[in-house]
C-alpha cells in the first residue's frame, strides 16, 4: 500500500471516528436565550439559571437586569430579546399591540400572541438601614417627617415601577413630590435605591419586599393596594425571539414548582395567570 492511500485512508477512518463519536453523544446546537427582567429580579432569576439549563442541555440564559422602562426602551430600540418579565404592567402594555392605545401610544407589537402571564406579585416596602437611627414606624409617620422635612428617604425615578409606585403613595397621602425635593434622593432602579438604605445613606427607602429581603434590610411597613394598587409582575415571550421554543420552555419553567419555591422564599407570590 502506497503512502498516498494510507493518508486517504487514515483520513476517512478520522472522519468516521468522530462522526460516531458525535452520534454517541448527542450534541445539540449550542443556543442562547435572552430574558430581559426587572432588577429585582436579580437574585431569585440568577439561581434558577442553572436549574434551567441544567434541564436543557446546549441553552444558556443570559440575563439583562434594569429599571423595566428602560428594558422597554432597549426592546423598543431594537435589542434582542427572547423574554421579557417587567415589574409592572405598564412596560408590557407599552410593547402589546392588544393593549390599551392609551398606553400603547406607539402602538408597539412586540408580544408573542398567548404568552403573556402574570407570574408575580410584590409588596412595596418601606425599609430601614440597620437599627433604624431615626425609628421610622411605617407610612404613616413618614408623611408626617416628609411634611416636617425631618426624615431623608430614598425613591425611585419616575420612570421605574418602583417609583410609579411611590409616587402614588404620596398621592394617596396628599404629598407635593416636587415640595419635597430637599429630603428626596433618588435611584434609576430599586437596586440603587436598595444600596443607598443598606450603606445608611437615607433615613429610609422604599423598596420591594423582595430586594429588602436580599439585602438583609429591616422593614417597617408595606403599602396596601387602596395606597398603590397591585405590584403585578407579567411575563411574555417576545415575537422577535429567534428561539421560540426554548422561550416557551423558560417562561414554563418559572411557573414550576422548583421556581415557586425559590420566589416564595424572598416574598413573592406567584400567581401564573
Amino acid at each position: 500500500m502506497n503512502d498516498s492511500i494510507r493518508c486517504v485512508l487514515c483520513l476517512v477512518f478520522a472522519l468516521v471516528f468522530c462522526f460516531g463519536s458525535a452520534l454517541a453523544e448527542g450534541t445539540t446546537e449550542p443556543e442562547e436565550l435572552i430574558v430581559f427582567a426587572a432588577a429585582s429580579m436579580t437574585e431569585t432569576l440568577t439561581k434558577l439559571k442553572d436549574v434551567f439549563e441544567a434541564e436543557h442541555p446546549g441553552v444558556t440564559v443570559v440575563y439583562n437586569f434594569d429599571s423595566s422602562g428602560t428594558l422597554k426602551t432597549q426592546i423598543e430600540s431594537g435589542a434582542e430579546c427572547d423574554v421579557f418579565i417587567s415589574a409592572a404592567p405598564k412596560q408590557m402594555n407599552q410593547l402589546d399591540i392588544t393593549a390599551d392605545p392609551a398606553v400603547n401610544t406607539a402602538g408597539l407589537d412586540f408580544v408573542l400572541a398567548g404568552t403573556r402571564i402574570n407570574l408575580l406579585e410584590n409588596k412595596v416596602a418601606l425599609a430601614v438601614p440597620a437599627g433604624n437611627p431615626k425609628q421610622v414606624t411605617g407610612y404613616d409617620a413618614l408623611a408626617d417627617a416628609l411634611k416636617a422635612g425631618t426624615i431623608f428617604l430614598a425613591v425611585g425615578n419616575s420612570d421605574v415601577p418602583v417609583g410609579q409606585y411611590t409616587q402614588k403613595i404620596f398621592a394617596y397621602y396628599g404629598l407635593d413630590e416636587a415640595a419635597l425635593a430637599g429630603v428626596l434622593t433618588y435611584g434609576s432602579n430599586v437596586k440603587e435605591v436598595t444600596t443607598q438604605v443598606s450603606e445608611n445613606a437615607v433615613d429610609c427607602g422604599i423598596i420591594y419586599a423582595t430586594d429588602a429581603f436580599s439585602a438583609g434590610l429591616e422593614v417597617v411597613d408595606t403599602a396596601t393596594p387602596e395606597m398603590c394598587g397591585q405590584v403585578i409582575y407579567p411575563a411574555a415571550v417576545l415575537n422577535i425571539t429567534k428561539h421560540e421554543e426554548t422561550a416557551r420552555a423558560y417562561l414554563a419553567f418559572l411557573t414550576s414548582e422548583a421556581a415557586d419555591a425559590v420566589f416564595t422564599a424572598v416574598g413573592f407570590t406567584p400567581l401564573h395567570e
